[in-house]
């Protein structure tokens, strides 16, 4: 659990709240979102480009931003995960089998499949240089769809879609 997150999302916006006073808490949390730099990361993952801004914002409230050190391991693989990772700023590397497969820098991410179950990692993660990372914990994730039902079908689609690209080229190959 992230603590000293507020996890109550404008809830004076139900019931008999006047609508001047509704229309100064959408303008408030509109800007707050507008100021958040995770927002335009979040939407260019893909498991979450279907959202639109107040549930990227939900996701982004649900986050912690950590720094991490050169030379950290930050995820290993065959370990059993449970949070995802949103690399704000600084690069990482990939490792798969001891070997570097890939480097990761300010946009990218990893352990989304984590978000949904705790299966095991497919890859050891290690800080290249100063990392700063929005880390979203499974226990988090699972409050926000919660709270918005509807966040939970958007990401059943886009899985979805992912897996059809991933089967199309398996038969191809």
């Amino acid at each position: 659990m992230f603590l000293g997150l507020d996890r109550n999302v404008a809830p004076a916006l139900t019931g008999s709240v006047p609508l001047s006073h509704r229309d100064r808490i959408f303008s408030h949390y509109s800007s707050i979102m507008a100021t958040d730099p995770k927002l335009e990361h979040l939407a260019n993952v893909k498991m979450f480009s279907s959202l639109n801004k107040k549930e990227l914002g939900l996701i982004s409230k649900a986050s912690d931003v950590v720094t991490v050190k050169p030379g950290k391991e930050i995820v290993a693989e065959g370990s059993h995960g449970h949070e995802f990772y949103l690399i704000l700023s600084g690069t990482a590397v990939v490792k798969r089998g001891g070997r570097k497969i890939a480097t990761l820098g300010a946009g990218d991410y990893f352990g989304e499949l984590a978000l949904l179950d705790r299966g095991p990692r497919s890859a050891t993660i290690v800080a290249e240089s100063a990392l700063e990372v929005a880390i979203i914990g499974q226990r988090e994730f699972l409050g926000v769809l919660d709270q918005v039902p509807a966040v939970a079908l958007k990401l059943l689609v886009s899985m979805a879609a992912r897996l059809r690209v991933s089967d199309a080229k398996a038969v191809s190959h």
